[in-house]
Parts: structure tokens; sequence; C-alpha cells
């Protein structure tokens, strides 16, 4: 477990300090660290301050009074200069890192439809968008506070150790007729104490790793049930969905109570050890230190001191104890990052079994598929040996029962389904554009939606012909307003606006996927006509179920759902 945990950070964490940013990271870092050996340094010069500060006051030494409240006032101003911009210049470090690593995720996850076929495989992986947002972000300012919260804390120890070595001189113990003399008695028992303390401390608290990680996964999954109901508001609505989604709501939120009231026990348990820990690291200095000082050969100043000297050295050696539930975090961001990028790699390397080419500049256009099978992940054939050829301007309805896999033969020929086997063989140059039943609408602006895919950039005269064409005029004057137009227009609205995409982008061929289910025949055979008009010699593949259908399309090709099929044409009335 702890070499798939270690083997997972170091793939995550090494990215960044050897990527083309590596010498600017690498050397901001490197100033931060060196800031946080300054602090150290300042502390240890305050340290040896409280030496002279209470032995002039044990003296009544008034005249080294002001002086060394002068010297506490420099030390002090400085340290918290230090401080200041040793924490700023770490979140500056914090952003870059992070801004790379979303970077390189977001693009993992785009590239090759990883975002889709993460959904196909089924895989475990709950929420991506929570691991990119959120995970990311923990992971990186957890490993930098414990990094450099650990370099300074070694760094501390070194320094302190031996001053506490030094203040804590010999220590006699008496064994039988023999003695035992212990040099730097006191950094030793720190160092017992803290190994100690070190080792109840992951006793104590190691169930909070799990905890933690199930409690990210348990909110993400109560954030997404909510965010599912707002996106499908109308139905719901339309169903008076409100009870079950309401029992759904406290299902999800009651393992995020469960859960936490379990992360609370156990952070209880830890938060006694940890806190009574620490206090009892107040007074063991004390009466460690208190022989030397009641027989003389230690001053006020040199008491206060060794407890200061102690107190930083047994801090240094406590880190982990300290640190236990950041810890805990940071193991369970790296499970939860470590498992979404496997996954992707996974999904990313599924090789796409139809072979897509194309044909040289002045060849026939048209769209050949050669041997194409189409398959289901679990390996059951939908379509087999399918050897056709759509020649441009053609138009094809693929028909068959619910299920046959007419939907998934569409998306193996736009590339996104990996599994099959054969070739597709395109006309050089060829754009295809596909309306699946409810169109996609981006958050902008109209003007966005409607050129979607593309940017949008065109004439707005042209904008303004292509909605009255489809019956859109009333929003001519909404072009501009930014909104989510998926909630705003209804099912026919957006179909209708997908139409509009096909005027406006012209492709070589179009895919439909029941792309008119939500409009009336009439409307419906408007928009086949439109399309037959404005795009003559566009190919048209068509999916669906309605009879008006055989009417706009040449050819049909029906699917049997047992991998067999058939073309044959349509006649000009049905």
């Amino acid at each position: 477990m702890k070499g798939i945990f270690w083997r997972g950070f170091w793939r995550i964490f090494r990215g960044y300090w050897s990527s083309e940013h590596k010498w600017k990271a690498r050397g901001l870092l490197a100033f931060v660290i060196a800031l946080n050996f300054f602090d150290v340094y300042l502390l240890v010069r305050i340290n040896t301050w409280y030496n002279e500060f209470y032995n002039a006051l044990q003296q009544y030494q008034a005249d080294q009074f002001w002086p060394l409240v002068g010297t506490f006032t420099l030390l002090a101003m400085l340290h918290i200069v230090v401080a200041v911009y040793a924490i700023y210049l770490r979140q500056m470090v914090q952003i870059k890192w992070r801004t790379w690593l979303t970077d390189q995720y977001l693009g993992r996850w785009m590239r090759k439809q990883v975002y889709y076929r993460l959904q196909v495989l089924r895989s475990d992986t709950d929420n991506p968008d929570q691991r990119i947002s959120e995970d990311i972000n923990q992971f990186v300012a957890l490993t930098l506070q414990l990094l450099i919260g650990f370099l300074k804390q070694l760094t501390t120890l070194a320094a302190f150790g031996v001053v506490l070595w030094n203040l804590s001189g010999a220590f006699t113990v008496p064994f039988g007729s023999r003695e035992f003399v212990i040099y730097g008695y006191m950094f030793w028992f720190s160092l017992l104490y803290s190994m100690v303390g070190t080792v109840c401390a992951h006793l104590v608290g190691r169930r909070l790793i799990g905890l933690n990680f199930d409690q990210q996964r348990f909110e993400a999954d109560f954030r997404f049930n909510m965010m599912r109901v707002r996106e499908n508001s109308e139905s719901v609505a339309f169903y008076r969905g409100e009870q079950p989604e309401s029992v759904g709501f406290r299902e999800h939120f009651a393992k995020v109570i469960r859960n936490y009231w379990q992360l609370m026990r156990q952070t209880k348990i830890l938060n006694f050890y940890v806190n009574g820990y620490g206090q009892l690291a107040i007074i063991v200095p004390l009466v460690l230190a208190a022989p030397q000082y009641f027989a003389g050969t230690m001053a006020l100043g040199g008491l206060m001191q060794t407890v200061s000297a102690f107190g930083r050295v047994q801090d240094a050696l406590s880190y982990f104890v300290d640190s236990y539930d950041t810890i805990a975090q940071l193991a369970a961001v790296t499970r939860r990052l470590a498992g979404f990028t496997s996954h992707m790699e996974e999904a990313a390397s599924i090789p796409n079994g139809v072979v897509r080419r194309e044909t040289p500049a002045g060849a026939e256009k048209a769209v050949s598929l050669n041997e194409l099978q189409v398959c289901l992940p679990d390996g059951r054939t939908l379509l087999r040996d399918c050897t056709l050829k759509l020649p441009q301007g053609c138009r094809v309805l693929i028909t068959g029962a619910s299920g046959c896999g007419k939907s998934t033969l569409l998306r193996t020929l736009s590339g996104i389904w990996p599994y099959g086997s054969g070739s597709l063989t395109l006309p050089q140059g060829t754009r295809a554009l596909f309306l699946p039943q409810r169109p996609y609408l981006p958050l902008g602006s109209l003007r966005r939606a409607l050129y979607y895919p593309l940017s949008a950039s065109g004439s707005e005269d042209r904008l303004k012909e292509v909605l009255r064409l489809v019956g859109l005029e009333t929003f001519i004057a909404r072009l501009g307003d930014r909104d989510d137009w998926s909630r705003i227009l209804s099912l026919g609205e957006q179909q209708r606006l997908a139409f509009a995409r096909v005027l406006l982008v012209k492709p070589d061929c179009v895919f439909l996927d029941e792309a008119t289910s939500a409009l009336d025949e009439a409307r419906e055979q408007e928009m086949y006509e439109l399309l037959r008009r404005q795009l003559p010699a566009m190919s048209v593949v068509s999916v669906g179920h309605r009879s008006t259908l055989f009417a706009r399309h040449e050819e049909e090709l029906h699917l049997f759902g047992d991998g067999s099929w058939r073309i044959r044409p349509i006649p000009a009335k049905v």
C-alpha cells in the first residue's frame, strides 16, 4: 500500500519540476526554502536573546534593558518580514504549479475523447471535475506545506539541537557502585519523547486516511446529485419527482454526515493525543532543567533559553505528530489523483478499431465503409462485415429496433467509438458534423451556441438570416445575451438551432441521430427541405423511427441487431 502511494505521488509530483518551467520553478522554490532557513537563523538569535535578557533581569542590569529590547525589536521585525514573504512566495509557487498541473490534466482529459471514453468504460472514476478543480489544488498546497515545513523543521532540529546539547551539559546517573554520565541528556530525552509520540500518533490517526478519502467522494456525489436535478429541472418538475429526488438527496447527504461523524470521532481522539502531547512538552524541560537551576549551575537566562530550545527541538521532532492530519489528507488526495490518472491512461490506450483513411485529391467524393464491424465493450457484435459506399449528396436513413446499434454506428463513423474493426474512407478534407437528439449548447452568448464548435466570428447578417430560416427569428435581438441556453430553449428550439449550425458550418456530410424527434412532422419536413435547398451537395445520414423520414431519404440501411444488415433504395413514395 505504501509503495503504491509513493509511486502515485512521485508520478504526479515530478511532472512540473522536470517540465519546461523547471528552472524558474526550482529557483523560486529554492528561494522560499532559503527564506525559511534564514527564519530559523533568526529564531536561534532570538533564543540567544532570551539568555541575555533574562540574565540582565535577574542581575538587575537596567542599563542593558532598553538595548536588549531594541535588539529584540529588530529581530522580531526581520522575522515578521521573512515569515510573511516566505508564505507569499510559497503561494506563488503553489499557483504556478497548480496552473501547470491543471493544464496537463485538462489536456489529457480532453485528448482522444478520454472524457467520453471514461463513461464508456464505466470505470470507478467519479466526478472528474472535482479531481481537476479541487484535488489538484489540495495536492499542490499540502505537498508544499509538508515539504517546506519538513525542511524547515529539519534545519530547526540541527540548529537548536546543538544549542540544547550545549545547554543541557552532562547528567550523572548512579547505577549500583558505578555512575553513568549522559552528555546532552535533554537532547536525547527530546529525541526519545518525539519518537514515541510519532509512533503513537500513527497508531491513533491512521484511520483518518481512508475516512478523508471517503469524505471527499461522498461530498462530490452529493453535489453532483444536486447538479443533475438542476440540469434536468424541467423533467423532474413534469414527473413531480420532488419526493424521490429529496429521498436521493437525503441518502447521499446521510453518507456525508455518517462518514463525517466517524471523521470527527477519529479526529477527536487524535486531537486529545496531540494536545496532551503538546501540553506535556511544556512542563518536561522545566522539570529536567530544574536540578541545575536550583543547584546554581544554570542562571535564569540559561533556564529560559533551555526551555525555548527544548520546545524548538521537540516541535521539529514532533513534526509528524502535528502534521498527521495533513499527511492523511495528502494521502487521500494522491490516491484519488493517481486513480484518475491511471483510468485516463487506460481510456487513452484503447486503440481505435476502425481505421480511418482519406482518398487523394481528385478521387471520387464518397464515404466508403469496408468490412466494418461494430461491437459493444462486452464483445457483443452489433454490425458485421458492413461494406457500402455513400456517394456525395446521398441521403441514407438508418433504421432498426431500439438497441440494435444505430446510434453506436454513428459514434463509430465519428471516430469516438473504439470498439470495432474495418476501415472508413473519407474524401480528403471532408468536414462532418454530428447532431445528437439533444444538442449541446455551451454556456455563453447565443452567438457562441450557434457557431459551436467553431469560433463565433461570422457575419452578423448571416446569423440573422439563418435564424429566420429555422424559425428562431424571435431570438435575433438576443444574439449577444450570455445565459444557459439549454435551459431557456425548448428541445424543439434546440434542435432547430442545431440545423442552423449546419447551415453556418456547411459540412460535407451531416449525421443526424433522431435530431428532429421534438419537432412536428411539418417542421421536420421544413428542416430537411432546408438542408436540401441550402446545401444540395451535402450527404445526409439520419437515424430515426418516424415513418415520415422515409420520404426525406433515398436509401435505407436496416440493422437487425444480430450483426446482419440490409441496404435498399427507398421508393419515391412510401
